[in-house]
Parts: C-alpha cells; sequence; structure tokens
C-alpha cells in the first residue's frame, strides 16, 4: 500500500510538471520572428487586395515601427525616422531596465499594422501565438515593459500616418481619364477608373516633394506613322507577336497583378498575388537570410527597404496622373489591330512612367549598397503564387530585367520602362545619401 502511494506521488509530481512544461512555448529565434512578421502582414496585403502604392504605404510604417523599436538592442544602430520628414523624436526605454527588443518591435509592427490593414483578426491570432511564446519565458515585468515600449513605438509612427495626406485621397470621385488625343482612358478587358490618382499628394518619406525627379516628356501625339508617338506603339505591337518562351516566362514573372481579372464565358474571377513591393519585399527577405543578417539589421533592410517603395511610388504617380500618357492598347486598337490584347493585363492607370521599373529601380539601389553589387541570389518571392523562380546575379539586374519585362508583356512603351528605371534609381541614391546611417 505504501508503494502504491508513493506510486501516485511521483506519478502526480511528474503529471505536474509535464503540463507545465507543455504549457511553456519555445521562443522562436529572434530574425525569424522579424520576417515571419513581415510574411503576415504580406498574406494580409495579398487577402485584402490593396493596391500597390497603398501596400507600400502598409510596408513602411509598419517595418519603420519594428526598426525603431528593435534598434535598442545594438547601440550601432541608429534613429531612421528622426532623419526622415515629419516624424519627431520616438519615444526611448528607460534607462537601466530590461527589455526584450525583438518583443517589443513586434508590438510596435502589429500596432500600425492593425490600424493600415482591414483583416485585423487574421494577423490577432498569429501575435497572439507569438505574445504566448514571450510570456511564457520572460518575467512578467520585462514582457509588459517591453510590450509597453513597442506600443509607444507604434502609436509614434501612426501619428505620422495621419498626416502623410492618406485620408484626404480617400473617397475621391472616379478618374476617368479624358478621350483628348494621346490621353489615358480606362483599358481592356474590364475598363476600370484610374487607381490611386491622388497619390502623388502623398507625403513622402524622404525626399522632399513628388516633383523632385522630373524626368523628359515621351513622344508627343502624333497621327504620322513616322513619328516616335507612332512607332514604338509598332515597336509593342510587333514585339507581341515575336516573344520567346524566355520573353514570355521574364513578363509573367515579374507581372505582380496583385489583382487580376480572369474571364469564362459570362463568369468572372480574381487571382490574388504579391504586389510589386511586395516581391522587393521578399528580395530583401532572401538576401538577409542568405547572410544570415542578426535581427536588427534585418529589421533595418525591411525599412529602408519599405521607404525605397514609398517615395519611388509617389515620384513615379506624381508623374503618371500629371502627364496623363496614354497605354498601348489604346492606340493599337484604334489604329493597327482591334483585336490585339497585351500577354499581361494592363493596369487601371496611366501609362508614362513604368511604376514598376520606378520602385524596382529604387529598391535595387538601396539593397545593392546595403549587400553589395553582384550579390547573387534565387528570387523565390513569386513560388507560392505562381509557380516560378529565377536567378539574379545582382539587384541592379533584376531592376533591368523587371523594367523590360513590362514592355514584353505589352503593357508599357519601352521609353517609359527605360525612363521609369532612370528616376527609380535616383531615388533609390537620394534617399541613401540623405540617411546617415551608423551602421
Amino acid at each position: 500500500m505504501k508503494c502504491f502511494k508513493l506510486f501516485l506521488a511521483v506519478a502526480g509530481v511528474f503529471l505536474i510538471f509535464s503540463c507545465s512544461h507543455e504549457k511553456k512555448a519555445a521562443l522562436i529565434k529572434d530574425t525569424d520572428v522579424i520576417h515571419q512578421n513581415v510574411d503576415q502582414l504580406t498574406q494580409v496585403i495579398i487577402y485584402d487586395v490593396f493596391t500597390p502604392p497603398v501596400a507600400a504605404r502598409i510596408y513602411g510604417y509598419s517595418t519603420l515601427a519594428a526598426y525603431e523599436a528593435i534598434r535598442y538592442a545594438n547601440p550601432d544602430y541608429n534613429s531612421i525616422t528622426t532623419q526622415l520628414r515629419g516624424f519627431g523624436e520616438p519615444p526611448k526605454p528607460q534607462p537601466n531596465k530590461s527589455y526584450n527588443y525583438t518583443l517589443a518591435a513586434t508590438k510596435a509592427f502589429f500596432t500600425v499594422a492593425h490600424k493600415v490593414t482591414f483583416s485585423v483578426d487574421t494577423l490577432k491570432k498569429y501575435e497572439d501565438k507569438v505574445f504566448a511564446s514571450y510570456q511564457d519565458n520572460l518575467d512578467d515585468s520585462t514582457y509588459a515593459r517591453s510590450v509597453a515600449f513597442g506600443e509607444q513605438i507604434g502609436k509614434y509612427i501612426l501619428k505620422r500616418s495621419a498626416t502623410d495626406n492618406y485620408p484626404q485621397t480617400r473617397g475621391k470621385p472616379r478618374f476617368l481619364g479624358n478621350d483628348n488625343p494621346g490621353q489615358w482612358h480606362p483599358t481592356p478587358p474590364d475598363y476600370l477608373d484610374g487607381v490611386e490618382f491622388c497619390w502623388g499628394t502623398m507625403h513622402t518619406f524622404a525626399v522632399d516633394t513628388s516633383t523632385n525627379f522630373p524626368l523628359p516628356a515621351p513622344p508627343p501625339f502624333s497621327e504620322d506613322k513616322n513619328s516616335a508617338y507612332f512607332k514604338q506603339n509598332m515597336e509593342v505591337y510587333q514585339q507581341s507577336k515575336s516573344l520567346t518562351q524566355e520573353q514570355k516566362d521574364i513578363a509573367k514573372f515579374w507581372d505582380d497583378n496583385p489583382f487580376v481579372i480572369q474571364h469564362s464565358g459570362h463568369v468572372m474571377f480574381a487571382n490574388k498575388k504579391i504586389t510589386p513591393g511586395g516581391h522587393w519585399i521578399g528580395i530583401a527577405a532572401i538576401a538577409c537570410k542568405q547572410t544570415h543578417a542578426d535581427v536588427v539589421k534585418t529589421a533595418q533592410v525591411y525599412a529602408l527597404t519599405s521607404i525605397a517603395l514609398f517615395d519611388a511610388f509617389i515620384c513615379g504617380w506624381q508623374v503618371k496622373y500629371d502627364l496623363n500618357y496614354i497605354r498601348p492598347v489604346t492606340v493599337i486598337n484604334d489604329k493597327i489591330d482591334a483585336n490585339w490584347l497585351p500577354m499581361l493585363q494592363t493596369p487601371p492607370f496611366p501609362e508614362f512612367p513604368s511604376g514598376h521599373s520606378d520602385i524596382s529601380g529604387a529598391s535595387a539601389v538601396i539593397l545593392t549598397h546595403i549587400f553589395g553589387d553582384n550579390f547573387a541570389y534565387q528570387d523565390t518571392s513569386d513560388l507560392r503564387y505562381i509557380g516560378m523562380q529565377r536567378h539574379f546575379d545582382s539587384f541592379l539586374k533584376a531592376s533591368d530585367e523587371t523594367s523590360i519585362s513590362r514592355f514584353y508583356g505589352g503593357i508599357h512603351y519601352r521609353n517609359s520602362v527605360d525612363q521609369g528605371a532612370v528616376q527609380g534609381r535616383q531615388v533609390g541614391e537620394y534617399i541613401w545619401k540623405k540617411l546617415k546611417l551608423k551602421k
């Protein structure tokens, strides 16, 4: 009997230990937390079908919040937001107090993400799991202090987001362009109104204004078949008739249209995938993982890439709607071939310059400064969405391919992709030179 009671006592202790052990979740590696946070945000951006410029804004504020919280984990890193327009001084942690800065960065990141996305419940489910692992592994005071600091940083970032002119760009009348010669108006197959036609009025992060980087005007309208205007349309048309498989693959790989509408008889459905900015956020993640970047550098890379995306979109969109330049499909259908459609679905906004070229050039410049030129990598950013991956020997070569992909896809003139790339690289170089980074 005594042996039986002893057995029960030992078993009871074992069960208590086992239950408490099971409840305690293992902490995820710090860099993995940052990567997973950003990936969760990408999934919500895809699900909520944010336009590419708005997606860049979401990445921008969220990643800046994470960086400004986690940079205190390494004194070699300094503030980015104090060097940007309109942010002011960020909150600081209490001296001589313990913090888990990855937890603080996660709280800051999601404090912002909850306010700039729609599907908050999806983010909250993921966030709760992350927080639970920290709560199991930190003492109560460190946990509470870290969460409170992250929330302070998040609110500091959101204060700036309320003054960037975004609210003023909502609820505007539909933009349908005009029927003047050489001017943009809605394009087939769905003739949608122009996307984000006020985006050029947004307040940039680093560059002074959206007009900082003017571009030479594209060829003016002309009915002369020997004019540069008409020749650029023939160039797009003829290229579409002689695409190699490699060129088709390039166009498809860089499509990044977050909401392609498919038609089957009377049925319409949409395919969702990453935005152009989301693709470059994916490339930033690949570079960090490939170089085994520590947690603070990883957060910094996301933030710097997002700044480039945000400012490049604003600069490019300002030119787009200022010139309101016509798309190839409109001219080709009217003057060359009434039944022609480009390989890619034409996005619903004016043509010049190529926004894809713009944001790719800016991102590639930033990533090249951080990781160096001739940085070879396998781009798997789109693998789970379209089942494709490609190898690149440098970020700039990747951005060059991005540009030409829009020409191959039949949605941009060659001049427009070239000029978009020029503006994007100018934006990237300006941001890099302006920011004084300690590390």
